[in-house]
């Protein structure tokens, strides 16, 4: 049996059980806010590190968390809000279709009628401001709203024959918007940790 000193020196990605502690921990303070000053210094240093290096940093540790975690739930919020800035005007235009055929979400997801690129990204910023400031089952249900008329929309645009990615982009986006409203289902319950 090689010793100890044989498996240290393998370099490797950071450990899963270390990546994992630091993602729910990360995402506990920053959903539930600290209970102590040194979990207040904490919630400092990663939201100064977010506002340094970008909030892509901190996310990437949510990546590999389950959808029914606080890690979990904030990395679906985060690929939200990146799908949002990468394209702004489609994310208006398909959640303006989708709101044609679900109207009840729109008031749901908050956003101003009709909705422009800016509007759209203000919605995903007041999203995720809401996670330190707000009801978290509110922040999801509404994150759940907008994903769910954008994939509406995206549906029926392709249907239409418009250039979207088409079938199974609409799937894709409707599985993120099932698994926050899932998980603010379950943050209601308690059980979203």
């Amino acid at each position: 049996m090689p010793g100890a000193g044989h498996f240290d020196a393998i370099v490797g990605d950071v450990d899963p059980a270390a990546r994992s502690e630091a993602a729910d921990r990360s995402a506990a303070l920053l959903v539930r806010g600290p209970r102590s000053p040194e979990e207040a210094e904490v919630v400092e240093r990663i939201v100064r590190l977010a506002e340094t290096e970008g909030l892509e940093e901190i996310a990437e540790v949510w990546a590999g968390s389950a959808p029914e975690s606080l890690a979990g739930s904030l990395w679906r919020l985060f690929l939200l809000r990146s799908w949002v800035y990468a394209d702004p005007t489609g994310a208006a235009r398909q959640f303006d279709a989708g709101r044609r055929h679900s109207p009840v979400l729109e008031v749901v997801a908050g956003v101003t009628s009709p909705p422009g690129p800016e509007e759209v990204r203000a919605l995903a910023d007041q999203v995720l401001r809401g996670i330190r400031v707000g009801d978290y089952a509110d922040t999801l249900f509404r994150a759940a709203a907008f994903a769910h008329l954008a994939a509406t929309g995206r549906a029926h645009l392709a249907d239409e024959g418009s250039p979207v990615a088409g079938d199974l982009s609409a799937a894709r986006l409707m599985t993120l918007a099932d698994q926050l409203e899932a998980a603010g289902r379950q943050e209601l319950s308690g059980g979203l940790a």
